[in-house]
């Protein structure tokens, strides 16, 4: 008589090392079979994955196909599929006719395709983790001379890298009608308040009256030669608004240290000459001033973070933990100063890593909805 309880036979111990990387073979079959049935489907998948994103290379030569015809406006199904694969070669690669004839009988219909290529998009983003945490691990285990600060950097950078490209779903074209409701009710909001300013003050009363103050997801590029007092202006910005506002603000400064930036500041709000602060040569009367000054900035949402030579990555993920901290608010960011921020790997020269920073930074300024006051020189 048969045992009804047989023991499992032991599993190969260098079999169960083997992990295979996350996919979904039914999904992808869903969709490619699914954009056969209806063409019409494609504008939408397109925008939610592409061939890469597909796990088997017979699957990434289908769609390949599919991206191609749909570029020239061809019909999509098994003949022209076939033809076209017949033409590139890959015929034998994508499976043969019999099995674009399988994809596109076994799939019940397109109506659930979204969900399909959803599931493509999710196990493609868990590959790239996959991928990403093999390289972060062999780095670490052979640094080929790299000090760990730069492979830190660079794993940041490609774990962002997926994250960027993720949070661009659900973005594109808009309806005008829920963006006009939006707007309306912004303006009705702001009609009603009766404030002039309705971005953030800098304190500068002609300059808010012509700016309407800074506005969330601005990038604000002072500009100006070497000594001619960008610094100053910019903290007193801080200044004006932390004091005004207690709204959390997140000060980069390459240039200065923070204790330094910090005597600044009370010698500015305490009105007394840097010159007796930097030397201590106070006078009976600045005492009282600068008591006064202290208990201003005491205990207030102001963060100076004097590392040098950042990179876009390390400030954005800086600012995303300082906003974290502050109920995911962050009222406004300011660098000193763009050009003594770097781009870890750039072979592109100065030009393009000084664009390439630019477009970090309005990329921080949308994503924490706060303005950024960057100084250049």
């Amino acid at each position: 008589m048969a045992n009804p309880n047989p023991k499992p036979s032991p599993i190969d111990p260098e079999t169960s090392r083997i992990k295979v990387p996350p996919h979904s073979v039914e999904a992808e079959q869903a969709v490619l079979g699914g954009l056969m049935l209806d063409n019409r489907r494609f504008d939408e998948v397109s925008e939610m994955i592409s061939a890469a994103d597909f796990y088997r290379q017979d699957h990434r030569l289908i769609f390949g196909a599919v991206e191609r015809l749909a570029s020239e406006s061809e019909p999509l199904d098994v003949v022209t599929l076939a033809e076209f694969l017949e033409r590139s070669g890959d015929i034998e690669d994508a499976g043969g006719l019999s099995y674009l004839a399988e994809l596109a009988e076994k799939t019940p219909g397109a109506a659930n395709i979204r969900a399909y290529a959803d599931i493509v998009r999710e196990r493609s983003i868990l590959r790239q983790l996959v991928e990403v945490s093999g390289q972060i691990s062999d780095s670490a285990f052979n640094p080929q001379g790299r000090k760990s600060n730069e492979i830190l950097d660079e794993a940041e950078r490609n774990v962002f890298r997926i994250a960027e490209a993720r949070t661009k779903e659900g973005s594109g074209p808009k309806s005008i009608n829920p963006i006009l409701a939006t707007t309306l009710s912004r303006i009705e909001e702001l009609f009603e308040s009766g404030e002039q300013t309705t971005g953030l003050t800098t304190g500068f009363r002609d300059l808010d009256d012509r700016t309407s103050g800074m506005q969330p997801s601005d990038l604000i590029i002072v500009a100006g030669r070497p000594s001619m007092g960008k610094t100053t202006f910019a903290m007193n910005i801080v200044e004006n608004a932390l004091i005004s506002t207690g709204t959390p603000i997140l000060v980069f400064s390459m240039e200065m240290p923070a204790d330094a930036l910090a005597m600044r500041m009370l010698s500015s709000l305490g009105r007394i000459d840097q010159t007796k602060v930097r030397g201590g040569k106070l006078e009976e009367d600045d005492w009282p001033r600068l008591t006064s000054a202290v208990s201003l900035l005491k205990d207030k949402p102001l963060y100076i973070d004097d590392t040098p030579g950042l990179s876009p990555t390390e400030m954005r993920s800086r600012a995303r933990r300082i906003a974290r901290e502050n109920g995911g608010k962050l009222g406004l960011i300011m660098v000193d100063y763009l050009q003594l921020m770097r781009v870890p790997g750039n072979t592109e020269g100065r030009t393009a890593e000084i664009s390439e920073i630019s477009r970090s930074l309005k990329g921080i300024a949308k994503e924490l909805s706060c303005p950024v006051v960057a100084l250049s020189q």
